[in-house]
């Protein structure tokens, strides 16, 4: 891969991380990215190792962990505010990627990693498929 196609991957790449919350289908990302839909999602995988969809859903999880953390919205709430439209595969994809359910992370206390950097937080509680 050339070095132009992983400045313009990373472009996509930063969009999804700014704007997670947004609806983002493969052709906007592959508009961003100045590629065919098909050769965006190749280029994208081989670059990162995962799909567009994959790291777009792993940047929404990893929000929905902080917002549960904080306990003040319902998994509904959080769902939607990190742009997910459908409760069960939102609630599906998060068990997949943190081990347990939204309703189980946002019960439990998270206490001790209040004491923690967030800087390390984000580092080591960021959520990886098996």
């Amino acid at each position: 891969m050339n070095r132009d196609d992983l400045v313009r991957l990373r472009k996509a790449r930063d969009r999804m991380d700014r704007e997670y919350a947004e609806p983002l289908d493969i052709t906007a990302l592959a508009t961003t990215a100045l590629m065919s839909p098909g050769h965006f999602q190749r280029s994208f995988r081989e670059a990162y190792g995962e799909t567009p969809y994959g790291y777009l859903m792993t940047r929404r999880v990893e929000r929905a962990k902080a917002l549960l953390r904080r306990g003040d919205l319902t998994v509904t709430e959080v769902c939607m505010a990190v742009g997910c439209t459908s409760l069960g595969s939102f609630s599906a994809r998060f068990t997949q990627l943190v081990g347990e359910t939204p309703s189980a992370y946002r019960a439990r206390s998270h206490e001790d990693s209040a004491v923690i950097a967030p800087c390390f937080v984000r580092k080591y509680a960021r959520p990886r498929r098996a």
